[in-house]
């Protein structure tokens, strides 16, 4: 189990405390897009403040990383970006950016979300925790499992919080409460709600699971087994849909196998016209993630196969 400490644009965080309503935040690194890879799904990470301030002053749980064009970013997340408009993140991302940023351009840049953020009273702001270096740019992550001293930073930062309170327990899940389906597991892979587009987006490198299509506008984050159905917002359980396929998906006339491979309903050639592209496509396997984890999880695709699929 770890934790992580990042380094935090003072003007981000202080927006964000100043709108505790923001229930998922998106801590962006302007220019390095390297996969954040420190944390699993629910873990926590921690804002610390650059010197002279030096505190840390708060924190979140992670959701996933992204990487993500800067108006992108704003469709999934808005203010939770930690600015009121597109205009004012453009204008803080290339103030932090060593080359500036082209006049109409939108960039890419590292996403990494957050959910549950909660920061702390001005006057009980905590030291750093031990062993992080002043001269860090970034952040260092801390193995709570390995040291109990970390173990007890993290704990101390957490109970002065009075919007996030959480134990220091191996045997406990990181994220709040929720419905998670088939076995209880001790980190269940879940993302926030908004940040669930930004994830699969990153996910499935930008393309339709289904036709390949890479107009990114018209791509969507489906459910294999929806919410309103006891699913969860994790990347297992997803896929990265353009929109006319995502509602094909949702009514049943598409599907997957146990190898996950497309099948086609054949309802959809009787209801429709135009429909032989699917019929000719079906059968074969759909692009996948390329990490395993984020691949159609099989109980998943049988659910939506029981369930909702039209044979």
């Amino acid at each position: 189990m770890k934790g992580y400490v990042g380094v935090t644009d003072t003007e981000w965080y202080r927006y964000l405390a100043d709108h505790p309503g923001i229930a998922e935040i998106n801590f962006w690194r302007p220019s390095d897009l390297r996969d954040f890879k420190v944390l699993a799904v629910g873990e926590p990470f921690l804002f610390k403040t650059r010197a002279p301030h030096n505190r840390v002053v708060g924190g979140g749980f992670y959701s996933g990383f992204a990487r993500l064009r800067v108006s992108e970013a704003w469709r999934v997340l808005g203010e939770g970006n930690g600015a009121a408009t597109l205009g004012e993140l453009r204008e803080r991302i290339t103030s932090c950016r060593k080359e500036p940023m082209p006049d109409g351009g939108d960039p890419e840049i590292g996403c990494v979300f957050l959910r549950d953020p909660f920061f702390l009273p001005e006057d009980v702001a905590a030291d750093p925790p031990p062993d992080f270096a002043p001269n860090l740019v970034q952040g260092r992550s801390y193995d709570l499992s390995a040291d109990v001293r970390y173990a007890d930073y993290f704990h101390r930062v957490a109970v002065q919080s009075d919007r996030v309170l959480f134990d220091i327990d191996d045997s406990k899940p990181w994220h709040r409460p929720g419905p998670v389906y088939g076995e209880p597991k001790p980190r269940p892979v879940r993302c926030g709600q908004w940040s669930f587009q930004g994830v699969m987006l990153h996910a499935y490198g930008g393309r339709c699971a289904v036709t390949g299509s890479a107009i990114r506008p018209t791509l969507q984050a489906a459910h294999i087994r929806p919410l309103s159905k006891g699913g969860e917002h994790r990347t297992d359980n997803g896929l990265l849909l353009r929109s006319d396929v995502h509602t094909m998906f949702d009514r049943g006339y598409l599907g997957l196998d146990a190898e996950r491979r497309l099948l086609v309903s054949p309802w959809l050639r009787k209801e429709f016209a135009d429909t032989e592209w699917f019929y000719d496509r079906a059968e074969r396997p759909i692009f996948l993630p390329t990490q395993r984890a984020d691949r159609p999880h099989p109980d998943f695709i049988e659910w939506h196969l029981d369930n909702v699929f039209r044979s």
